[in-house]
């Protein structure tokens, strides 16, 4: 017996060495963490448990049965992170890049069926080159059985991708898919063809950072959600994260102990909203003096910045929240905007996260370059999105809430279940003087005229109240208590039900 367990524990000993100690070095020199390391930093201490540590690859072409190392470039098996069962792998690129084989692709699917059958997250850390062109058709094959998965999951359990290194080829389809991606800035990069390629092809001179570095994935192609220094913040912002995340679409979302009173008073808001209605504020100043301890976790930060969207708690339950910025193109609703609210919006209602939606928006973004670039469609999927979703809603309009982009923006009309506004609220049209200039056309040459229409229109218009008349507002709030009405208004709703005619699955304009 003796024997045995030695002979095990060499085997253990191998398979934990990767690719060796060398490249191990040469991942530490180039400021990464092994696979092994970081998921030890993601879970909790002495948690994970490893699945398939001994299996190889099968692959006897171009000399690769003489080329074999335990665990085939990739670390799976499950633990918990902050007591919650959470599934990993961890693409190992000391072990041939972590390229991608039949038998390494195998080891996700499995981890991937047993996430889904048991309704837990689960988190793909990947530093890899692709697929192993050895094997051909066979990695190929393997990554369609990935992605297979990856469509089965979607909003039945949270995926989240970690880019921490090279991620290229088909390993790019697999974080495309999945709900969030983070990657680590300077040693991660995604692209479905490489420098090379391009240069070959197009003739373009660009390097790994410029053509996919997350720098760029972050602020123009929007397809990262955020970015971090290091592995380190990186794994304990996912860590981060994952608190404020259900573990599957029936769970329910996670409840953490706060001290931080619902019926807590702000009353810095009552003079946030300046007296000139065209001067900005931060939108994300309200975020943070409303919900639990200050506490936001933002998505795509540094995407779209007149959109604001993110994970916060009231009364220690995780919302979602969507919100302008006036700080940043008034907080116009444009195409990127529209995209990045309406696919977060999707998330919180897939997995019955209620949304807060805070609301000052002067319309949508006029222009050809909107119009040419599909404004129309991009601005339909998020008034898409807050239709259909059958969540708990909840909207305070604090300034401006013009146009079809008040409607748009989770109004009363598309089943928004309690909507606030504060008496600052202008809920029109369109803004006072565009208005004027419309109806009094004929005394648009006279300035005295116009101006004294203007006032008119003011006066009539530029106020929450004609909105509540009619119902569309329930009711006027003061400022500083936003978050104990929210507060209420959450717990009134814990038990809301709300479904959609059946179908086999919706037509969301894409």
């Amino acid at each position: 017996m003796k024997d045995v367990i030695e002979e095990l524990e060499r085997r253990r000993d191998n398979a934990r060495l990767g690719g060796g100690k060398a490249r191990i070095d040469a991942q530490h020199s180039k400021g990464k963490l092994t696979a092994r390391e970081r998921i030890e930093l993601l879970m909790d201490e002495n948690s994970f448990e490893e699945f398939d540590t001994f299996v190889e690859h099968r692959c006897s072409e171009f000399g690769m049965e003489k080329n074999k190392t335990p665990g085939d470039g990739v670390v799976t098996g499950w633990g918990t992170i902050n007591g919650r069962v959470v599934y990993v792998f961890a693409k190992d690129f000391t072990v041939l890049g972590g390229s991608l084989s039949e038998s390494h692709a195998r080891k996700m699917t499995k981890i991937q069926d047993m996430a889904l059958k048991n309704r837990a997250p689960i988190i793909g850390l990947f530093d890899a080159g692709g697929a192993r062109i050895q094997e051909g058709v066979d990695a190929l094959g393997g990554y369609g059985e990935v992605f297979q998965r990856n469509v089965l999951a979607s909003g039945v359990i949270p995926q989240i991708s970690v880019i921490m290194g090279p991620c290229a080829g088909g390993d790019v389809y697999s974080p495309a898919m999945t709900d969030f991606i983070f990657m680590v800035r300077d040693t991660s990069y995604m692209f479905v063809t490489g420098p090379d390629v391009v240069k070959t092809v197009t003739n373009e001179n660009v390097s790994a950072e410029e053509l996919g570095g997350a720098k760029v994935h972050t602020s123009k192609s929007s397809i990262a959600d955020g970015a971090y220094e290091n592995d380190l913040e990186t794994l304990l912002q996912m860590r981060r994260l994952m608190d404020f995340l259900p573990s599957n679409n029936k769970a329910g979302v996670p409840l953490l102990p706060t001290s931080d009173s619902p019926d807590r008073e702000d009353r810095s808001l009552d003079t946030l909203i300046p007296d000139n209605p065209n001067k900005p504020y931060d939108m994300k100043e309200m975020i943070l003096k409303v919900v639990d301890e200050g506490d936001f976790f933002e998505i795509q930060e540094n995407y779209a910045k007149n959109m604001i969207v993110g994970f916060a708690r009231m009364e220690g339950h995780t919302v979602g929240i969507v919100a302008n910025q006036p700080m940043v193109l008034a907080g116009v609703l444009d195409s990127d905007a529209s995209r990045k609210a309406a696919r977060f919006v999707r998330f919180c209602d897939c997995f019955e996260i209620p949304i807060l939606t805070f609301v000052d928006v002067p319309g949508f973004l006029p222009g050809t370059a909107q119009e040419y670039g599909g404004l129309i469609k991009h601005g339909a999927k998020l008034l898409y999105a807050f239709a259909e979703a059958t969540v708990p809603k909840i909207t305070v309009i604090t300034r401006k809430g013009y146009g079809g982009a008040y409607v748009v923006m989770s109004s009363k009309h598309i089943r928004g279940d309690i909507n606030y506004a504060w008496p600052t609220a202008e809920i029109a049209v369109m803004g006072a003087k565009g208005a004027a200039e419309i109806i009094h056309r004929a005394d648009a040459s006279d300035p005295e005229k116009i101006a004294a229409r203007i006032e008119e229109y003011k006066a009539r218009f530029a106020n929450p109240f004609v909105a509540a008349e009619r119902g569309y507002i329930d009711e006027v709030i003061l400022p500083h208590g936003t978050r104990r009405r929210i507060c209420r208004g959450l717990n009134m709703l814990r038990n809301k039900t709300l479904e959609n005619p059946w179908k086999k699955h919706d037509n969301i304009p894409l």
